[in-house]
Order: structure tokens, then C-alpha cells, then sequence
């Protein structure tokens, strides 16, 4: 009996052992993906220096395993992991970065005919804000406690006995006017910085467009051929936007996991959060999932068409409300991975923001259709790609934020405010590693500044 045991423990140990490795062995290319991804953008996009970009975005375990090998001439960067999954991430003019995947080869991926949009030629320090970056003196700083404000910077930056939350920038903008603004060391206003599933109230914004143009019916189910035939085919865009599509999907981000796959390793990330099964009846059960994003991603090249396609966000969406520092980032198979993959400077977050604050009306002219942002903001804790603020003090995510806030939420700690009652957003960009700042502290300490 004692050998029995004996024997079926070491069975299982070899079952945990081999578990174990498996976990590991997928967890490389993931790693390595990561890190060459995050550093060729960190260079080439944000035009930080390659040294302070592998010091700091790869600074916490596990990314803090990988090496990179930075190459200026060829605009890319390759990791790896002990030497182990190797990794390489391109940078193309005015396309970002993509991750080199098993499905497309870097000459394919160099050799794709994409056309690039070409931004108006406009220097924004001649402009006035918020359509450019010149700031004038303002009437909306009467009233406002500036010790106060200085308080809740510090906060934000970890001064005054306040816990470190590796914040790289802080822009808060009250009644149309930027009344406090500042960055990390090596960040300035001109830095693009990633938002992450920020991205997804891009996404949220690039489906109102086509609503407001009617080519897009969001009630309606979603345009997707491979789900006509299956139970799936009842899902309607309304519930990819409210992220309770039914679709089965494990959002983790510490190994591997449905997003992580996606993001890392697929080439063509939209088909691949297609090929989901249902789990739950459409309409039924909330679970967010980037993976739906990029489903939607899809179906917006595939409503505007290949000719149209990548100039689509920077003509309806950019140009109108003078987010020229945006950089939407795409996939091996050029769909823009609008689930995460957009980057932007604090002051072009925050015109974002200003959009949906005044109700997708930019200086007068409507850039996203009447209702759109009340639908967006219809629920409790989640809207349309939006976070909620709603319900019950007791229940709310924030219950010390006001209760009509909505919110751009990122990996790492990126978030736009809304707070409409206030008249107010507030942009913060950060690469935590853990340290995270939390909203109920930050927030109403900006508040508490305002008259």
C-alpha cells in the first residue's frame, strides 16, 4: 500500500514538474514579445533614448529577464529570454511597431503596401489650445487652491512621504483650460506615451463615427461571416462594445493567456478573437476581453474598406480634434490592434477626453453623432468600452469619485477622467510595476483643489 502511494505521488510530482515547464516554455515568447515590442516603440515612437526605455519599461521581473539587442539602422529590436524564444519587433514610418509572428515573415511585413496618412502641416505651438499648444493666461485659475493642486501632483509623483508610482505624466484640464501639467524626468509634453486598452475608447469612437454615417448598425449582430452558421451569429456589436458578448476569453496579463497570445503572438489578432466558442447567451454576463476590441477592430476595416482604412482614425477622428502626435499601431495582417496599441502625447489624451466631455462636439462641429456618449455611459460599471462610475455608493468602483465619472483605463496605470459635473478631465501615464496610484486618493484630491 506504502509503494502505492509512494508511487502515485511521484506521478503526480512528475505531473506538477511537467506542468510547470510547459508554463514556462509558453511564457518565453511572450516574455521575449513583450519586451521587444515595448522597447522598439519606446524608442522609435516616443523617441526616448534606447538606454532609458530598456532601464525602465523592462525594469520589473518578468520583463526584467529578457535582453534586447537595439538596431538604429534597421529600426527594430530583438529579445530574448537566456537566449530562448527570440523575439523581433519592427518599426515602420508612420505604421509603429509590429511583432514579427510565425504567421508573416519581417520581409512580408516590410514588403506590405499600406498608405500612409500624412499629417496637415501645422505647428501647434502657433495655435491656441485645445486645438494646439499655445496656453494663454486664463481667468479659470481664479479660485482655484494652487497648494492644493501642488498637493495632489505630488501625489501623483510620489513626493511627500506618497508611495513611488513610476508616474510619467499628469495634465488636468478644467472648463476648456489646462491648469496643471507636469512630467517624470526624461518626459515632456511633446513625449507619445502608451495607452493600452486606452485604446479601446478609441475603438469605442472609431464605431461612432461609422454609427453616425450609418454604416454601422451597433443593435444589429456583428458583421462576421465565420459566426452565421453557429449560436454565435446573435451577437450584436452592442455587446462587443459592452464587453458581454458571450465569447469565451481569459484577459491575464502575468503569463499566458487568451490577450497575451493575441498580443504577442498572433499575427492576425482580430481572427484569432474571432475563433472564440460561446460561453454564455449573448447580453448575459459581462467579461471584459480585448479580444472583442480587436473583433471590432476588424470590422472597422472591413466597413471602410481597404482604401480608406488607414487613414480612417486620423481624418475622422485625429486631425478634427488635433490629436497629431497619435500613432495607431497594427497587427502582422495590418489591422489596428485597437484594443491596446495606440500612442499619444498627455495633451492629445486629454483633447480626447475634452471630446467626450462636450459630448463628441469639437469647436462647434460634431465629430461623433448625437448620443453617442450618453449611450457610451449608459450602465453601471461598464459602458461601451468606457468604465462607469454608477450605482450604489456601496457597490461603485469609485465611491469616492463622483458618480457621474467615466474613464479610459490602461495597463500600468494610463487613465482619462470625465467627470462631467466638474467640467473636468484629468489624464495620468504611468509605468506602475505594481505601484499603483489609486483613483480614490488621487482624484478627489485633485477635486478638492477646484472652487
Amino acid at each position: 500500500m506504502r509503494e502505492r502511494i509512494q508511487l502515485i505521488l511521484k506521478f503526480l510530482f512528475l505531473v506538477f514538474l511537467i506542468s510547470i515547464l510547459v508554463f514556462i516554455w509558453e511564457c518565453l515568447p511572450v516574455i521575449s514579445g513583450y519586451a521587444a515590442k515595448i522597447a522598439c516603440s519606446g524608442i522609435f515612437i516616443a523617441g526616448r533614448p534606447s538606454n532609458q526605455v530598456l532601464r525602465q519599461d523592462l525594469a520589473a521581473f518578468p520583463t526584467n529577464l529578457a535582453s534586447c539587442t537595439v538596431d538604429m539602422q534597421d529600426s527594430s529590436v530583438t529579445a530574448s529570454v537566456l537566449g530562448l524564444a527570440s523575439r523581433k519587433a519592427v518599426f515602420r514610418w508612420k505604421l509603429g511597431v509590429t511583432l514579427v509572428t510565425g504567421g508573416i515573415s519581417e520581409e512580408s511585413l516590410r514588403e506590405q503596401h499600406i498608405p500612409r496618412w500624412m499629417a496637415p502641416v501645422v505647428n501647434p505651438d502657433t495655435v491656441d489650445w485645445p486645438m494646439g499648444d499655445r496656453i494663454g493666461a486664463s481667468e479659470v485659475m481664479r479660485g482655484i487652491d494652487t497648494v492644493k493642486l501642488h498637493t495632489a501632483l505630488g501625489l501623483a509623483f510620489g513626493e511627500g512621504g506618497s508611495p513611488v508610482t513610476d508616474t510619467r505624466a499628469v495634465l488636468i484640464v478644467y472648463h476648456g483650460q489646462i491648469i496643471a501639467e507636469r512630467y517624470a524626468p526624461g518626459f515632456d509634453r511633446r513625449t507619445r506615451l502608451l495607452g493600452w486598452s486606452m485604446t479601446k475608447g478609441i475603438t469605442n469612437a472609431l464605431v461612432g463615427i461609422l454609427a453616425g454615417q450609418r454604416k454601422l448598425t451597433i443593435e444589429a449582430p456583428a458583421p462576421v461571416v465565420e459566426w452565421e452558421k453557429d449560436d454565435r451569429h446573435a451577437i450584436t456589436l452592442a455587446n462587443l462594445m459592452h464587453m458581454n458578448s458571450g465569447l469565451r476569453w481569459w484577459e491575464f496579463y502575468a503569463g499566458p493567456s487568451d490577450a497575451t497570445r493575441m498580443l504577442f503572438k498572433e499575427t492576425d489578432m482580430g481572427q484569432y478573437a474571432m475563433r472564440s466558442s460561446l460561453r454564455h447567451p449573448p447580453g448575459t454576463q459581462f467579461n471584459y476581453s480585448s479580444g472583442t476590441a480587436n473583433i471590432l477592430s476588424a470590422i472597422i476595416r472591413k466597413t471602410v474598406g481597404e482604401e480608406e482604412y488607414y487613414h480612417f482614425p486620423y481624418q475622422q477622428l485625429f486631425e478634427k480634434i488635433g490629436m497629431y502626435s497619435a500613432v495607431m499601431e497594427m497587427d502582422g495582417a495590418g489591422t489596428f490592434v485597437g484594443s491596446s496599441y495606440c500612442y499619444a502625447t498627455a495633451r492629445d489624451w486629454a483633447r480626447f477626453g475634452l471630446l467626450y466631455l462636450h459630448d463628441g462636439v469639437w469647436n462647434g462641429q460634431r465629430v461623433l453623432p448625437e448620443g453617442w456618449v450618453r449611450w457610451t455611459t449608459t450602465g453601471e460599471e461598464y459602458g461601451a468600452l468606457w468604465w462607469l462610475n454608477r450605482g450604489p455608493v456601496a457597490s461603485r468602483r469609485h465611491p469616492e469619485i463622483p458618480v457621474d465619472c467615466f474613464s479610459c483605463e490602461g495597463y500600468e496605470g494610463q487613465y482619462i477622467w470625465v467627470i462631467p459635473s466638474k467640467d473636468l478631465v484629468v489624464v495620468r501615464l504611468a509605468m506602475e510595476h505594481g505601484s499603483k496610484l489609486h483613483p480614490d486618493t488621487f482624484v478627489p484630491e485633485v477635486l478638492r483643489a477646484l472652487p
